[in-house]
């Protein structure tokens, strides 16, 4: 009864969306790069864009979010903390050393004994090599670093193997993903599986890919993360946002990533 009621409250804030003309390869779909995939093809968050969003990711000169880069390239060559060293002191030239590494991100860490995303493996620098205050997770600085780090594999095909010690937390992400939870006993998958190319209210719903963040978003007017988008999902279905570098997150983070593998890095994108 409960799920009857939920899929009754859902139902009328969804309707068809015309379909968007493809104009490059990030509008055409591609084969998952895994086999038991439970999407036949993969669309980007790009191909239901509006045309203004498209246009401004792909011009540097009109996406707002070049600004933060241009923070975290600046913050890349910083010298901070007791370490008296930058990033850069460590790993060098970032188009060099940075290049494909969110392809492979959130990734395993022995010293961790879980894995971490490119935020949390940020702060762990500052923190333990650096010597430095860590950034808060939704702050400027944070949001510029890993724009800027995650840029240098923009283009490249995201390829995460949920196999070794990866294969536990990729499982939780899944589970996650596709629980039910909230007021209206929603999953995840559910839209972004079943109701794909529908309007939630004035939304088109993508698949839920998360190969652009973090990403400017027109209806935020500002840069913003997976977990401000992730939230913004749970708080429309009524549930419990997830808190900055919680092993929720991190498995689903996980878990996207993998959904995602096939697609292209695209950060900083552009969304509606």
């Amino acid at each position: 009864m409960r799920r009857l009621v939920a899929a009754a409250l859902l139902m009328p804030l969804l309707w068809s969306s015309p379909a968007i003309a493809a104009s490059d390869g990030r509008s055409e779909p591609v084969k998952p790069a895994a086999d038991n995939h439970p999407l036949k093809q993969l669309w980007s968050g790009y191909h239901y864009a509006s045309p203004k969003a498209r246009s401004m990711q792909d011009s540097e000169s009109d996406n707002p979010a070049m600004a933060l880069y241009n923070k975290g390239e600046a913050l890349w060559k910083k010298v901070e903390g007791k370490a008296n060293k930058s990033c850069a002191s460590c790993h060098g030239d970032a188009a060099k050393s940075m290049k494909g590494a969110a392809t492979r991100f959130p990734a395993y860490f022995p010293l961790t004994k879980k894995p971490l995303g490119i935020n949390s493996r940020i702060n762990l620098c500052r923190e333990k090599f650096m010597q430095a205050r860590s950034f808060p997770p939704q702050s400027d600085s944070m949001l510029a670093l890993a724009v800027y780090v995650k840029r240098q594999s923009r283009g490249q095909t995201i390829r995460l193997s949920p196999k070794g010690p990866l294969k536990p937390f990729v499982d939780k992400g899944k589970s996650y993903f596709t629980a039910r939870r909230g007021q209206l006993d929603i999953a995840c998958a559910q839209c972004h599986d079943k109701y794909t190319g529908k309007r939630y209210r004035s939304d088109v719903i993508s698949q839920g890919h998360a190969n652009g963040f973090p990403a400017y978003r027109m209806s935020w007017k500002q840069t913003g993360s997976l977990l401000r988008q992730v939230n913004q999902c749970l708080k429309r279905v009524r549930a419990t946002p997830l808190k900055a570098g919680s092993d929720d997150l991190v498995n689903l983070e996980l878990y996207l990533a993998w959904r995602a593998g096939g697609l292209q890095v695209e950060t900083p994108a552009v969304r509606d």
